[in-house]
């Protein structure tokens, strides 16, 4: 399931993770970057392949270049490879993992109580479906 397109990884059921994805599309326009719910089947067997079985539902992946990036580290890598201005957003990339990390694991942990929690996950538009796997 491998391919040249880099492929995010994230939590179909949370509200947040859902607008994130719908951010990443509106700013793709070259469509790069495939997607996948961590709870789809597509999604449990890139977990799998790729050893990310500790991860659990609340962990944004990017999977580029054959190479598995986490948490903070995969959202700046997806904002440096959109279009427009939220390249810059990249810079933060000097931030010491552990602080940009222990911001993104208190997001993460109260996503639910911040933004809320969606029945079931996301069900792509039929012009959507060529972005999803």
């Amino acid at each position: 399931m491998k391919g040249d397109n880099p492929i995010i990884l994230f939590d179909g059921y949370c509200k947040l993770c859902n607008h994130t994805v719908q951010f990443v599309i509106r700013n793709d326009p070259q469509k790069q970057f495939k997607l996948a719910a961590l709870q789809s089947d597509a999604g449990q067997l890139l977990i799998k392949q790729n050893g990310l079985e500790s991860a659990g539902n609340n962990t944004f992946i990017l999977i580029q270049s054959n190479k598995t990036y986490t948490r903070s580290t995969a959202a700046l890598l997806v904002c440096k490879q959109l279009s427009g201005a939220w390249k810059i957003l990249y810079g933060f990339i000097i931030v010491p993992r552990f602080l940009r990390d222990a911001v993104y694991n208190f997001v993460a942990k109260n996503r639910y109580r911040f933004f809320g929690k969606k029945d079931e996950c996301m069900m792509p538009t039929q012009d959507l479906l060529d972005r999803f796997l």
